[in-house]
């Protein structure tokens, strides 16, 4: 099955990662997969206030996901949604595996992801950026987290799907399914599984096969940011 803009079903679209986007932030990146922008900042470590939620033995990770009103065909009303409160939830879930919380108690790290163009994999975009601004905050990591999406676009998996390719839908034994949506996120010295959500149908053979597609996606992705980190490093020396 030939995809809709001619990828191969391994091949995720054009990539943009750069770092130091935002002059007032600790730590800032804007990762792309083609028309889907993330731009994330990085305030942190700092001192957690009130007082009463402060953790004597590790820093508070916060996150916060949003769409800019301007990112999407239909203008989205301002502020958080559901489904943005719970993309926040699992960027955190996703992202705290690979920081160093415990080098920082009673301390809160900030992380704020906008997305500013929309066309599908976002939360994937935004947890690709926010693991560049922890780097380039400085904040102490063991691993960088990649992520991306996999889908089955009626009988095939394919890696990092648009929105076209999110509302294709087929007639399967006389019943109408959609693209099944798998977003996906590993760490990149262990390899371990930090995000797999499933939005969709899938046998589990097929998602199997899904997770191995993602891992060696994530692995290209993680070479990305790796360059990306390293090419900053040297401007400054």
């Amino acid at each position: 099955m030939k995809r809709p803009d001619g990828r191969s079903n391994e091949e995720f679209r054009t990539v943009e990662a750069r770092v130091d986007v935002v002059s007032r932030a600790d730590g800032s990146a804007l990762f792309a997969f083609g028309n889907s922008k993330a731009i994330v900042s990085v305030y942190g470590p700092r001192q957690l206030y009130p007082q009463h939620l402060q953790n004597p033995e590790r820093c508070l990770l916060r996150c916060y996901y949003d769409l800019a009103s301007f990112s999407v065909p239909e203008r989205k009303r301002p502020g958080p949604t559901r489904r943005s409160i719970e993309i926040s939830y699992v960027m955190t879930k996703a992202l705290e595996p690979a920081i160093k919380l415990e080098a920082f108690p009673n301390s809160v790290i900030d992380v704020y992801a906008l997305i500013i163009d929309s066309d599908a994999s976002t939360r994937c975009a935004a947890i690709n950026a926010a693991s560049l601004a922890l780097a380039n905050a400085g904040v102490p990591m063991k691993e960088l987290v990649s992520a991306v999406s996999v889908g089955k676009l009626g009988n095939e998996l394919v890696v990092d799907l648009t929105k076209e390719e999110e509302d294709f839908k087929v007639i399967k034994e006389g019943e109408e399914q959609k693209t099944t949506d798998i977003p996906i996120a590993f760490l990149s010295r262990s390899k371990k599984i930090s995000l797999l959500q499933l939005d969709g149908k899938i046998s589990a053979e097929e998602l199997f096969k899904a997770i191995e597609l993602g891992k060696k996606a994530c692995l290209k992705i993680s070479k990305i940011q790796e360059r990306t980190l390293k090419k900053i490093k040297n401007i400054k020396k």
